[in-house]
């Protein structure tokens, strides 16, 4: 093969791979830096509004508990931060106390405990930012949930 020929073969291909090299540069940027923990808590707080609410239209449209629609949620100072054992990820459980109402026609409709208040705690957690996927642990505060699975569960 003459030299024009390979370069007709290699000109494109360097191309390509100067394209797939720019594109995961774009994407994927520098390597993830870890955050400490004071971090963390800093990028919470500062984004504590807009994930209260993502956790309510989360947990609201999850089905659960079961005959029941998402009224309220009051939201409390309590925060447990926490490293979920098996996975490593970092976790906030956040001091909730939610009010629920009796879905019409539903199981629940004329039940009078539908009307309680609910304990709870609502569970972030943080994977280069905070998310939710509406995950609450009911009847148990932050501090009651790391105890209750402390298995699982660790202080951090």
């Amino acid at each position: 093969m003459e030299i024009e020929s390979w370069w007709c073969v290699l000109a494109p291909l360097a191309m390509i791979a100067a394209g797939v090299l720019l594109f995961y540069l774009y994407r994927v940027g520098k390597p993830h830096q870890p955050l400490d923990l004071a971090q963390m808590q800093a990028l919470f707080k500062d984004k504590r509004p807009e994930l209260q609410t993502a956790f309510f239209a989360a947990a609201s449209t999850s089905g659960k508990p079961r005959g029941l629609r998402w009224k309220n949620c009051q939201w409390h100072d309590a925060i447990e931060w926490v490293r979920d054992k098996q996975t490593g990820q970092t976790l906030a459980l956040v001091g909730v106390t939610i009010s629920f109402e009796a879905i019409e026609g539903g199981d629940m409709e004329g039940v009078e405990a539908v009307g309680n208040l609910r304990d709870a705690s609502a569970v972030f957690f943080f994977d280069r930012e905070w998310r939710t996927a509406g995950r609450v642990i009911f009847n148990l505060g932050p501090a009651e949930a790391v105890e209750h699975f402390k298995q699982g569960y660790e202080r951090i």
